[in-house]
């Protein structure tokens, strides 16, 4: 797979590049099936939105899918507020703390955008004192300032900004000479470059798998839902790629495969997850099995 990493980090790069939370994936859908179509793979399109491409193989009974999501974390205008600012819900489970100070873009109804900075309501220390320290990061004490002159509601609306508009984060990415990739969003556009990559190895070298495979690209996981319809008939296995979690108590890192035994919803497959852990190893791959207490797939990783 090592040739295929330029192709998959130039598909990473620019899917992070494309705003896509949660309920607002046309664009990067676009991109994917634009991929997809170059690659000469076929694929369907179901009813919430997913994409799912298919690779025939010699077993067409037990069929498996393998997943990853390419909708992000992101935003939503709530309210408009007196000032012009704007108050916003979160999509999925950002935290408003790793979000203060970010810039992000307006997504309106027209597709206009506008650019803007997420700020503490209390953002100055020398006006608020030590409320700018002690406040807490909440959908309450945040809003949006928009990079436009705007000092009350109407000016905003007169942008064509209104409550329900997406909110997109920037992701920042950057690849630096030690070849680490730091962007937001990695969860899980990183998963789909690798998919997509091993879609160009499998149509390249003429692979032929096992069994017929089923390459199911989530929109709505970062809300739980994404892969809870859709699934093809014949379907016996599904496998979830996602983020790791490395973190205190963890035995997860940046140099392994994560292979999670548990989330808050309960214990995944036993069988799949001995499977994957001797793949691993047969494979001279390091893996670590872990736990994830607050984490929830919209996948499970199964196996009949």
């Amino acid at each position: 797979m090592e040739k295929y990493w330029p192709y998959m980090l130039q598909t990473l790069e620019e899917l992070l590049a494309i705003p896509s939370p949660s309920g607002y994936t046309y664009q990067a859908n676009g991109y994917l099936s634009q991929q997809l179509d170059e690659l000469g793979i076929s694929y369907s399109t179901t009813a919430k939105g997913a994409i799912v491409a298919a690779v025939p193989g010699v077993d067409t009974e037990n069929q498996r899918i393998i997943s990853a999501h390419v909708d992000t974390l992101g935003g939503m205008v709530k309210e408009i507020k007196s000032n012009g600012m704007l108050k916003l819900t979160n999509i999925g489970g950002l935290g408003w703390a790793n979000v203060e100070g970010e810039n992000c873009t307006v997504i309106t109804s027209s597709g206009k955008e506008y650019t803007g900075t997420l700020l503490l309501n209390k953002a100055s220390a020398h006006v608020h004192g030590a409320d700018t320290a002690t406040s807490e990061r909440k959908a309450d004490t945040m809003q949006v300032r928009l990079d436009e002159k705007v000092s009350c509601k109407d000016d905003t609306r007169k942008l064509g900004i209104e409550v329900g508009d997406f909110v997109a984060f920037d992701p920042r990415t950057r690849v630096t000479s030690s070849g680490f990739i730091k962007s937001r969003h990695l969860d899980d556009k990183a998963g789909v470059a690798v998919i997509l990559g091993i879609l160009k190895a499998i149509q390249e070298q003429k692979i032929q798998l096992p069994c017929t495979t089923h390459f199911f690209f989530s929109n709505f996981e970062e809300v739980g839902h994404g892969a809870s319809a859709g699934i093809p008939a014949g379907v016996k296995e599904m496998l979830c790629i996602d983020m790791g979690a490395p973190g205190e108590g963890q035995q997860s890192d940046e140099f392994s495969v994560s292979i999670c035994a548990k989330d808050s919803s309960g214990p995944y497959s036993w069988s799949m997850k001995e499977r994957l852990v001797k793949l691993c190893k047969d494979s001279d791959i390091p893996c670590q099995v872990d736990i994830y207490p607050f984490y929830g797939s919209d996948v499970v990783l199964l196996s009949s």
